[in-house]
């Protein structure tokens, strides 16, 4: 794992917050409305030696790529540029930055020194001309150089926009290969851009809707291995694993952790019905949250662990609904026209994302918790199983398209329905969870 320090760069001027936003610091303001993509420029991080020149250009274009892809910031090419930046300490030609429209410039250094990586940045308001916070430095091993350039860009994106980062993350997902009719699939782990990928299974047996725990360390999925839905977590750093919920006679899927990683949530088919259960991972004990004839399933904790969504056809047709954590009554939130399914708590406790099947096609969407200000953010063939990055702005999900040769992709797209883009993977790719940031 990289060891990440950060300091306060020698030097460098202190602005607190009474000073920032008496000066009016660059900011973006999220909106549902249509965003101008603010223009910014990376210049090249100066390297410290030979041996940094290559690790300092891919570390820049990352931090440029990581940006770019939220589609609230657009880059400035390198051919626009007026000023060179060779000196990481060299004041900065403000003039010739604004003559290219540059609002936002964000300089770095590198150096590799034997197994120990420094990266050193700072962040400028170049039309006001003043440093946006502080300038950092994080050190680690070379071979972690993808992990800074993201922990860079999370910075320079939480300062811009006020909002928490999400680029230091991954996603656990099911790698599929194979025809429709014969799909092989297994777990695999990725950076939240699809590099990195990492196999967690082989292909021998069906495996669905994997989720990390709060830590990230350790992965719930369900099984098939036994011809039956088992539900397994998986330690993800010595990848190893065990059964969790074992009964004769019964089915167990869907599992969730609670957020203080010691509960999960899932659903048990049992003696002819589907109901929420939760576990116990210390003590192996469960209690039963629902008892009804109906198929009650997908359930999700409230950021707070005081409340749990789930989906349910009890009042005739697949919705949503709530209720404590304990169990107990539940309420219907969900009464658009269609069928409701997946939902799952947004990080940030204001939104719950679900998939939607209406008139034919499938749906991403958020709502409200009391089931308010409903809003599709897609539409296709079929659109399902969204996950939230761990700032709760960008949903990722599952995209198939149709046909004999249809196959399963993932994509991301931002809670206001703006910039829909495909996540590379190798392979098809369903079933994706987000990790929350990595420590």
């Amino acid at each position: 794992m990289m060891k990440v320090l950060v300091g306060i760069l020698a030097g460098l001027v202190l602005m607190s917050a009474q000073a920032m936003a008496q000066s009016g610091p660059l900011r973006i303001e999220i909106t549902e409305g249509v965003i101008e993509p603010l223009p910014f420029a990376v210049p090249d991080f100066v390297p410290d030696g030979a041996s940094a020149s290559e690790i300092s250009a891919q570390l820049s274009r990352l931090v440029a790529s990581d940006l770019s892809g939220t589609g609230l910031f657009r880059e400035v090419p390198a051919s626009a540029y007026i000023s060179k930046v060779t000196d990481f300490s060299a004041p900065v030609q403000y003039a010739d930055w604004k003559a290219i429209n540059a609002q936002a410039l964000i300089t770095g250094s590198v150096k590799v020194s034997g197994s120990r990586l420094t990266v050193q940045f700072r962040i400028y308001d170049v039309f006001s001309g003043d440093e946006l916070g502080t300038g950092l430095q994080f050190v680690g091993a070379p071979d972690g150089w993808r992990r800074m350039a993201h922990k860079v860009a999370d910075v320079v994106y939480s300062r811009i926009t006020g909002e928490g980062s999400y680029f230091d993350s991954r996603v656990v997902f099911v790698s599929e290969t194979g025809p429709k009719n014969d799909r092989h699939k297994r777990l695999a782990i990725m950076d939240y851009d699809g590099a990195n990928v990492q196999y967690l299974t082989d292909s021998a047996a069906i495996v669905l809707a994997p989720r990390f725990s709060p830590t990230g360390d350790r992965v719930l999925y369900t099984s098939y291995e036994t011809g039956f839905p088992r539900i397994y977590v998986l330690d993800v750093g010595k990848v190893e694993r065990r059964v969790l919920e074992e009964q004769d006679g019964t089915m167990s899927f869907a599992p969730r952790f609670a957020p203080d990683g010691r509960t999960v949530v899932y659903s048990l088919y049992k003696g002819g019905t589907t109901d929420i259960y939760t576990l116990d991972i210390n003590n192996g004990k469960s209690k039963r949250l629902t008892n009804a004839t109906s198929i009650d399933t997908a359930p999700s904790y409230s950021p707070d662990g005081k409340q749990i969504v789930f989906e349910s056809d009890r009042s005739g047709t697949q919705q949503l609904y709530i209720m404590s954590a304990s169990g107990g009554e539940a309420r219907r939130i969900s009464f658009g026209q269609g069928r409701y399914g997946t939902p799952v708590w947004s990080p940030r406790g204001d939104l719950i994302a679900f998939t939607k099947q209406s008139k034919g096609r499938f749906h991403i969407g958020v709502m409200r918790v009391d089931g308010s200000e409903e809003r599709l953010l897609t539409a296709s063939f079929l659109d399902e199983g969204p996950t939230w990055a761990p700032n709760g702005r960008v949903i990722m999900f599952t995209r198939e398209t149709q046909g004999a040769k249809g196959r399963a992709s993932l994509y991301s797209v931002d809670i206001t329905g703006r910039n829909l883009r495909p996540v590379r993977t190798p392979e098809g790719a369903s079933d994706p969870a987000w990790s929350p940031l990595q420590k």
